[in-house]
């Protein structure tokens, strides 16, 4: 709505700043469009919404062109200009103020809405006729938007199930689809007097040709159940005699009420105006329809200021009495056909429940159903049906829940068909008797209820201890496993107990104030902690020791290094790190003798060392027995030497193995000096670096595998290739010619034969 609209020119000199604010004081928004603009470039304009909290920038002067509309959120807006030009600028604005507002909200069927107003913070309220009940809110609010709303969703108003309706004059009970029920509270005992001659008809419809649900012509008393209705009408008819005026009640006072299956007290017996009458129902009914106290009222005309209830025994309940009567829907009348009615009784958690079934006379297909407990999942007690003689059933818990079910089909009509179930609260009979409290302790309970099993345990406050039996068993003829215990002062420290590993010293038997107790760990086990133990007293909370018990933990060594390998020798074991404790065995390789100790221990220490020394491999000396002349050329110098050669046989590790027939066989050493032997022919065991040049005669074969061990064998006829890593030439004649190039460069001449061994770093050995 638009409720105010003015129109202004802000045309000023804008040297430096200017700034214009707008207040509307009961008006919640304001708009502002731009007519006109005249700034030049580097001019500021900024549009505010100044009534918030914190002021919020609408629009400024990037945006600022003919038509624009601002509209701000509160009822403030600011206008900043600022020019650092001393030219003259203007802007045009037209501004109004509006209010938004919710729509009106309908009225829901059966109900009525007042509202406050459909501004920003209206409310509306909503209410039903009587007869009808408000689902939903019943006050909605606008919501202050761009678009206001209301809170929520529009309640509705529905017809009640059941209710008390008060003072009515005039209303609608029930709604299209549904039917009537008519109790009669009270009638005149005048209506049967005068022979008949009042007439009181209730029809089953709208009009006076609707068929006859009563009439007193036909029935002499009323029905107590009352009339049901076949639709939402019904017609009620009364005639009187004309004649003359009959008069309902005594005048002065009210009537007498009545109530079945009930009773009632009355402050005054003779229902005077001022009278107070309370009902209450018998045993197994509840009250319904009609108020509990009503009151004698009005002098000139004595009535009740409500009616009088009804007492019905009803399908379902809760029952919390310790005592009580659970009857069959209608009870004494036949109950209804397909009921499915729950009742659960609870009396308190140290008691049981006893149930006596007095009369049970249902239909052999309904079903009468007690459980042992407070719900449908509990242990079933026992399920009936037909007829049965009286009996009695018990439960184990303090609750108990009772289910009825009558078949849709059943047969069963008249009166005292039902059931009628007395209960009772007894003292349970499944339990030890209750324990007491300890002096200077607690207890606590394994189960709530002292049932067979249940195990009670007593503890003490600090200083104190169990003395006897800590712990209380409730046995199978419901006694207790043993008797009572007591708390007493604690006046010693308990026993820190052993450590493992470990033997200890006790200054005092009984661990008295001041005792002490000192570990000793034994060999091979560091002690971690404190050995020292001493009991001291610390007031209220009883003696302690003044440190936790130790541990004797195993001592950790560092490990032995291996010790290296002996020359020619072998270990069983090549890994790095060996611990404590642990054995490296030495062997030899062939042809070797060891000196020295052959197993060397790993002995723990910090740091842990071997037992010894690693062994010593010396080559075996084995004399010649064959004896021949060899004349050798070594270094350009003719050397003649005649000697005896004893021919023999050796393999080592990582070197050829040499055959031969008849002649020689050579031992080369990796580091040191060969042993060269000699006989009429030669065999001679290169290594893979070199080229040397061999020649041969009388005749010589000999095969060489680049990395393994070469086998050498003889014939009339020598052809040998070898290609480690180069490709030497083997050739024969009567002479041999050999020349080596390890590290120098030797020339070996020999007559009539030679065995040349080169050692491993260049030295020539020779043997004859």
């Amino acid at each position: 709505k638009r409720q105010r609209e003015k129109t202004k020119s802000f045309r000023k000199n804008l040297r430096k700043y200017c700034s214009v604010r707008t207040l509307f004081q009961s008006i919640p928004f304001v708009s502002a469009q731009v007519m006109g603009v005249n700034i030049s470039d580097g001019d500021k304009v900024v549009f505010e919404d100044v009534g918030q909290r914190e002021n919020s920038m609408l629009a400024n002067e990037s945006i600022l062109m003919r038509g624009l509309v601002v509209r701000s959120h509160s009822n403030q807006l600011a206008l900043r200009f600022h020019s650092s030009r001393p030219d003259s600028g203007s802007v045009l604005l037209r501004y109004r103020a509006f209010v938004l507002s919710c729509p009106f909200p309908p009225s829901p069927p059966f109900g009525d809405v007042s509202v406050s107003s459909l501004h920003s913070g209206g409310q509306a309220f909503f209410s039903c006729l009587t007869g009808y009940q408000l689902q939903g809110p019943r006050v909605l609010t606008c919501r202050n938007t761009t678009t206001p709303y209301w809170s929520g969703k529009e309640p509705r108003c529905r017809a009640a199930c059941g209710g008390l309706l008060k003072n009515v004059t005039v209303g609608r009970i029930a709604p299209s689809g549904h039917r009537l029920h008519v109790h009669f509270e009270k009638t005149s005992d005048l209506l049967y007097s005068l022979d008949f001659v009042d007439r009181l008809v209730i029809k089953n419809g709208n009009s006076i040709d609707s068929s006859v649900l009563y009439d007193s012509y036909e029935v002499e008393y009323l029905p107590n159940e009352g009339l049901l209705s076949s639709s939402r009408f019904l017609f009620i008819e009364l005639t009187t005699d004309s004649s003359g005026t009959s008069t309902a009640f005594a005048p002065g006072h009210c009537y007498e009420p009545f109530v079945k299956y009930g009773n009632l007290t009355s402050s005054d017996p003779s229902w005077a105006v001022g009278a107070v009458v309370e009902f209450s129902c018998d045993p197994g009914y509840t009250l319904e329809q009609g108020s509990v106290t009503i009151e004698c009222t009005n002098p000139d005309d004595p009535q009740w200021n409500d009616t009088e209830p009804a007492c019905r025994a009803v399908c379902s309940g809760e029952i919390t009495d310790s005592a009580g009567v659970v009857l069959s829907p209608n009870w004494p009348e036949a109950y209804d056909r397909g009921q499915d009615c729950i009742w659960g009784i609870h009396v308190e958690e140290d008691k049981r429940i006893m149930m006596d079934i007095q009369v049970l006379n249902i239909g052999v297909n309904d079903l009468l159903t007690f459980y042992d407990g407070d719900d449908l999942t509990a242990k079933v007690l026992g399920s009936y049906g037909g007829s049965r003689p009286r009996f009695k059933l018990y439960t184990s818990t303090a609750d108990v829940t009772i289910q009825f079910q009558s078949d849709p089909a059943t047969n069963i009509y008249g009166y005292g068909n039902g059931f009628v179930v007395h209960f009772f609260e007894v003292v349970r009979n499944d339990t030890c008797p209750e324990l007491p409290e300890i002096s200077n302790g607690w207890k606590s309970s394994s189960h709530p209820d002292l049932v067979q099993g249940t195990v009670v345990t007593y503890q003490c406050y600090p200083g104190f201890q169990v003395e006897g039996a800590e712990l209380l068993m409730c046995q199978w003829d419901l006694t207790w496993s043993g008797d009572l215990p007591t708390c007493q002062r604690v006046v010693s420290c308990p026993d820190p107990g052993q450590v493992a590993h470990s033997r200890r010293l006790l200054s005092s038997p009984h661990f008295s104030v001041g005792s002490s107790v000192q570990y000793m760990c034994d060999k091979g086990f560091s002690l971690q902690g404190n050995s020292l133990l001493t009991c001291y007293s610390r007031g209220t909370g009883g003696p302690r020791w003044t440190h936790k018990p130790p541990a004797c933990i195993p001592e950790t060594f560092e490990p032995c290094s291996h010790p290296g390998n002996p020359t020619f020798g072998v270990p069983s074991s090549r890994q790095p790190l060996f611990q404590p404790g642990e054995t490296l065995r030495y062997s030899c390789l062939r042809g070797h003798q060891l000196l020295g100790e052959p197993v060397l221990r790993c002995i723990p220490g910090h740091p842990s060392q071997w037992s010894g020394l690693p062994p010593v491999c010396k080559v075996l000396q084995i004399k010649s027995t064959h004896k021949t002349s060899i004349t050798v050329c070594l270094n350009l110098n003719i050397v003649k030497l005649k000697r005896s050669l004893t021919m023999f046989s050796t393999r080592q590790a990582g070197y050829p193995s040499l055959r031969f027939s008849p002649c020689l066989v050579q031992t080369l050493r990796p580091t040191g000096d060969p042993s060269l032997r000699f006989s009429p022919c030669l065999v001679q065991t290169l290594r893979p670096t070199g080229d040397p040049s061999l020649r041969f005669s009388p005749c010589l074969v000999q095969t060489v595998r680049p990395t393994g061990d070469p086998s050498l064998r003889f014939s009339p006829c020598l052809v040998q290739t070898l290609r480690p890593t180069g490709d030497p030439s083997l050739r024969f004649s009567p002479c041999l010619v050999l020349t080596l190039r390890p590290t120098g460069d030797p020339s070996l001449r020999f007559s009539p034969c030679l065995v040349l061994t080169l050692g491993s770093t260049g030295d020539l050995s020779l043997g004859f």
